[in-house]
């Protein structure tokens, strides 16, 4: 399983969401989830978690996102990172 994250600080939510939920990389193609977290304090800071059975569909998706220009219109203030589990506990 491989994750890739970001962070994000925008400007309208809604606005991100909404190219988000367009889905312009087809990531619900390869895509097991995702996870999407605002800040207590700010809600337009953002932190999302998108979960892939490989590093290298998520390394397509991520080349998907680069071409269709994503990144030009809501820069990552983190990432993209490209993560593998390396220990996962529950409480």
């Amino acid at each position: 399983m491989a994750l890739m994250l970001f962070s994000f600080e925008v400007d309208n939510y809604d606005e991100w969401k909404q190219l988000f939920d367009s889905d312009p990389a087809g990531r619900k193609s390869l895509a097991k989830g995702h996870r999407i977290s605002r800040s207590v304090d700010n809600p337009n800071e953002i932190f999302l978690s998108v979960e892939y059975a490989s590093a290298d569909d998520a390394r397509t998706v991520l080349a998907r996102l680069q071409d269709a220009g994503v990144f030009q219109r809501f820069q990552p203030r983190l990432g993209p990172a490209i993560t593998e589990i390396a220990e996962e506990t529950t409480y």
